[in-house]
């Protein structure tokens, strides 16, 4: 059984995040992630999801499973919805239902998220666990030029 922990992205090494970030297997269901990734990406991203937990009080979290950086994800506030991503280490795609129940759990325990949805790109064709967890696809967005199916999962 993997022991799965939550913890802020300052706590894991910035190297780790930026090797997982550079993985083109990350990028090939990411059309947001369009420019490379450095030292000084890895910190702007990590400020710009810290930032998110001193101003909604919830944010982004580093996944490790026994110990080990296996990716990060969590819920952003998006308007007055919370949004919920997950990005894994290729090696350790197969922990993202875990994951996912996991921090979807957090969520019904939260009184300020009544519902999360989740944006997924077009090239995501496996969406048979995001269905079973009760998500159902509430139409396409365009996010930043790029459309994304968008899902919505009742936490109540």
């Amino acid at each position: 059984m993997t022991d799965l922990h939550f913890v802020r992205l300052t706590e894991v090494p910035a190297a780790d995040i930026l090797g997982h970030m550079r993985d083109p297997r990350v990028a090939e269901h990411m059309p947001l992630l369009t420019m490379p990734w450095t030292e000084e990406t890895v910190a702007a991203f990590v400020a710009a999801k810290d930032a998110c937990w001193t101003r909604d009080g919830l944010g982004h979290w580093a996944f490790l499973a026994d110990g080990t950086y296996v990716g990060w994800g969590g819920f952003q506030k998006e308007g007055e919805e919370w949004d919920f991503g997950l990005v894994l280490r290729p090696d350790h795609f197969g922990l993202g239902v875990k994951i996912a129940k996991k921090a979807l759990d957090f969520a019904r325990e939260d009184a300020r998220i009544p519902y999360v949805t989740f944006l997924l790109p077009p090239s995501r064709r496996h969406l048979g666990a995001l269905r079973r967890m009760g998500a159902q696809q509430v139409g396409d967005i365009l996010y930043e030029g790029n459309r994304f199916l968008k899902f919505r999962l009742e936490t109540r």
